[in-house]
């Protein structure tokens, strides 16, 4: 039998062809987003903000793929601990760090606002706008218990894409969970540009007969929104979708360890996040009936994207979906394809 054409004993390929053919269906999901960010804000009109929005995005493609080159190009090899570290802060990175830029490119992007074609939705779809209708229950209590759990997604995304990011070393786990975070943070960013809004408590600020009372949580929300939310970020609502991810992916894991414990107060702290949306007047019903769909649709891909990644780079002998920190030497029942560490 003839030797594999990417054997060992094959010639070596140039780095550039490396990198193409051991691209990862996440990182062509990043560049997608990237290059759709970087037309919208190069193809948008005059705004004073346009040349640094080209400098910020720029640099965020040229992280991608700079990171891109070195990784799956082969440049550090020898290096398998700085692989691996360059790889997940320039690979994700760019997803989560694009967030920040948001509060000019929107203004930039897309100057009109959708808040009352997304009112005029809810009311005719589904009969009710939920904001409106919990305007009587806010009181102080109410307003710092949402509040609290609002603020908490940001601990809650955290206390699982950190972990599983640079600490997990079950290639099925890894995958599936990046795979989907990255779908949810790639489209939903993708979506603020097309469907910009302000939320109802903007859109619809007189509308309401109580106003919410200070405390610690709602005043913590409002500074931080104020100091580094986007503004017209509504649609899709994240705070819903990624969430959702987090309890879904958690509650198809439950069977292995932490999510066995985890997967219930994830759900039960997903549904405050949620409610809370709605709550503090930030998104319509719409807004989170999309990141709910959205949240679904990438944990559902995740697996059978992950299965067939895994096979793909073992049967032809590339490196990791994502490069270990330390060789991976026990194998996954479920996915025999994880037998043995590629990297």
């Amino acid at each position: 039998m003839s030797p594999h054409p990417f054997t060992k004993s094959a010639p070596p390929r140039p780095w550039y062809v490396r990198a193409y053919q051991e691209l990862a269906v996440h990182e062509l999901l990043i560049l997608t987003f990237l290059l759709i960010l970087n037309a919208a804000v190069w193809f948008s009109g005059p705004d004073p903000n346009r040349l640094p929005n080209i400098a910020r995005v720029g640099g965020l493609l040229a992280l991608l793929l700079v990171s891109i080159c070195l990784v799956r190009g082969g440049a550090l090899d020898k290096m398998p601990w700085w692989r691996a570290l360059l790889y997940r802060f320039g690979i994700y990175g760019p997803v989560q760090i694009s967030y920040f830029f948001f509060k000019t490119v929107l203004p930039q992007v897309n100057k009109t606002t959708l808040d009352s074609q997304l009112y005029a939705f809810d009311l005719k779809v589904f009969g009710f706008e939920p904001a409106m209708a919990l305007d009587r229950f806010v009181t102080h209590a109410t307003t710092e218990w949402f509040a609290f759990f609002y603020f908490g997604y940001f601990f809650l995304l955290a206390l699982h894409v950190v972990p599983i990011l640079f600490f997990s070393r079950r290639r099925h786990i890894l995958g599936e969970f990046t795979f989907a975070i990255i779908m949810v943070f790639c489209v939903g960013h993708s979506l603020y540009m097309a469907v910009p809004g302000y939320g109802p408590y903007r859109a619809m600020a007189g509308a309401f007969q109580h106003s919410f009372p200070a405390g610690l949580w709602h005043d913590l929300v409002m500074s931080a929104v104020k100091s580094g939310g986007a503004q017209m970020d509504i649609f899709p609502s994240l705070h819903t979708a990624a969430p959702t991810a987090v309890a879904l992916f958690s509650w198809r894991n439950r069977k292995e360890l932490p999510f066995r414990y985890t997967w219930p107060l994830v759900a039960f702290c997903t549904v405050n996040i949620i409610i809370a949306t709605m709550f503090l007047r930030w998104h319509y019903l719409i807004d989170v009936v999309v990141g709910l769909a959205l949240a679904a649709t990438g944990v559902w891909l995740s697996r059978p994207v992950t299965r067939w990644e895994l096979a793909r780079r073992e049967r032809l002998g590339y490196g990791a979906v994502w490069p270990e920190f330390t060789p991976v030497p026990s194998a996954n029942k479920d996915y025999p394809s994880d037998a043995t560490s590629v990297a």
